[in-house]
């Protein structure tokens, strides 16, 4: 296309020359006639070379990639039934995705859900140290409107899970003090009741309350 320009572009030239040493009056008019024409072909050949250029230029950007954010999710709900350990994932529009751009890992102890290329942000939810093993080649997922539903299946078919990970049980597992051979045994026992009712619910803390009201109680009567 830039060769054919240029080409134009010497004929105009030439055309000029010709036109400033021409006396008469109709070659004058016959060589305007030419350039005028040749000037025509020269803009609308540059017209479709700058509309070319545009649309190559248009189509880079739409196909360049979007930058994507990584964002570690620690929100998600869960159930269980008898086979399976149900996590929920709420993430709006998931639902339009590819199946591509959705993906979980699961090892017997760990799972992780990763959600690519939504609103420009990878959405990761990491969970290890499961409380019990999985059945790996039977978890699966499941893509909802607005939700991502993780089948976890237990190896142990019909067990229940009290805390999603060994560690989240381990946390709230009530912390016994510990009582050293010297100290008074009453003393170590009331610590001992002090920190329960501390960690318990409340029909927990009812049941203590009770006791030492009944204690109590009972030593104004000896004495």
């Amino acid at each position: 296309m830039s060769a054919k320009l240029d080409e134009l572009k010497l004929d105009v030239a030439e055309l000029n020359q010709l036109l400033a040493s021409a006396e008469r009056q109709k070659v004058k008019d016959i060589l305007l006639i030419e350039i005028r024409k040749l000037e025509t072909e020269i803009t609308r050949l540059k017209e479709i070379e700058n509309a070319k250029v545009s649309q190559a230029e248009s189509k880079t950007n739409q196909t360049k990639p979007n930058r994507c954010y990584d964002v570690k999710l620690n929100n998600y709900a869960w159930d269980q039934s008898d086979k399976f350990v149900k996590i929920f994932v709420t993430l709006k529009n998931v639902h339009t995705l590819e199946q591509a751009n959705i993906s979980c890992i699961f090892t017997n102890r760990s799972m992780e859900l990763t959600v690519r290329g939504l609103d420009n942000r990878n959405y990761i939810l990491p969970i290890s140290n499961l409380l019990d093993d999985l059945d790996v080649n039977k978890c699966y997922w499941k893509v909802k409107t607005d939700t991502v539903v993780v089948f976890m299946a237990k190896s142990k078919i019909g067990s229940s899970w009290s805390h999603m990970t060994s560690s989240d049980k381990k946390a709230k597992e009530p912390k016994l003090p510990k009582f050293d051979k010297n100290d008074d045994p009453s003393a170590g026992l009331m610590d001992m009741m002090k920190q329960m009712y501390e960690d318990g619910d409340d029909e927990m803390k009812r049941t203590i309350a009770k006791a030492w009201t009944e204690s109590r109680e009972k030593q104004m009567k000896d004495f």
